[in-house]
């Protein structure tokens, strides 16, 4: 649960492009989506791990599909010639939001999907991503995309694809430089800023993405500063609706609010707060053993 609020405040702040909403999917409705190379034996296994009910629709994700929309933002090697990483997605109630849990996924942190989900115009479901041994992940988002176009009967635009998996990808590059935490709340806060003033020009954006760097204690290379600049110029140019970005800013605060009242936010700071005291009394008794044996 810490995981997946967690997902949410970072990611209930990005973009938000024209919805592709799952029309024809109801409530409670779930789709499983399977990579292409998993044994019989395999696909049992993460089924049995899912309970995935009997009557759930199934689609498979082929490696070919992952290579498409993978192709040029991360080496063919990485790719790998097998899609396994496997999903279920079930539909969830208007405006309840993604959640979305990894299981087996060494490569793509939960917050990372999000995102490029949320990038892709899909939302309002809870998502279980897994695969029988530890994988990078990368197919998983082709296959839950295409999960939303079935379901939907909606066509999520190819360019849309594309940077909806670049941007889970270099989120993921930038996380194995300045950790995953870092990487993620970076492209937040970039977000939050070009919904208030989009910048005009490279040199805007540039300025801004070192601005926020430095605030938030980041040193990025230039080349990372170049791959970003890169990253949101493409977003700017599929009509991103920034107006929206501030309503999703607003729903993760009312549900931080709401989550912090509860009983389980109360539990989950005090478990925050005895962890502290806990490594405080480490260290004071480290620091009295060895004044100690100084003496």
């Amino acid at each position: 649960m810490k995981r997946n609020i967690a997902g949410l405040l970072l990611t209930s702040l990005l973009l938000v492009y024209p919805a592709i909403a799952a029309a024809d999917a109801a409530e409670g409705d779930v789709i499983i989506t399977l990579g292409e190379n998993l044994t019989e034996q395999q696909k049992q296994q993460v089924l049995n791990e899912m309970k995935a009910p009997e009557n759930a629709q199934t689609i498979t994700v082929s490696n070919a599909e992952e290579h498409k929309y993978l192709g040029g933002v991360i080496p063919k090697a990485q790719i790998g010639t097998k899609a396994i990483s496997s999903s279920m997605i079930t539909i969830g109630a208007k405006g309840s939001g993604l959640d979305v849990e990894t299981n087996n996924i060494t490569w793509v942190t939960e917050e990372m999907y999000t995102n490029a989900l949320i990038t892709a115009g899909v939302k309002d479901a809870k998502i279980y991503i897994t695969a029988p041994f530890p994988v990078s992940g990368t197919a998983a988002l082709t296959g839950l995309m295409k999960a939303y176009e079935v379901s939907s009967d909606k066509i999520i635009p190819d360019e849309v694809k594309k940077v909806a998996n670049e941007e889970m990808v270099k989120t993921a590059k930038l996380g194995e430089s300045i950790g995953n935490d870092q990487a993620v709340a970076l492209l937040t806060r970039i977000k939050e800023e070009i919904a208030k003033n989009p910048p005009k020009t490279d040199a805007d954006l540039r300025a801004l993405i070192e601005r926020i760097a430095e605030e938030l204690g980041i040193t990025l290379t230039e080349d990372e500063i170049n791959s970003l600049i890169s990253l949101f110029n493409k977003m700017k140019n599929l009509n991103i609706d920034w107006n929206q970005v501030n309503d999703q800013l607003s729903k993760a605060k009312d549900k931080l609010s709401t989550f912090l009242q509860s009983e389980e936010g109360k539990t989950f700071i005090q478990n925050i707060i005895d962890i502290l005291k806990e490594i405080w009394n480490a260290i004071k008794e480290a620091f009295t053993s060895e004044k100690q044996q100084n003496q």
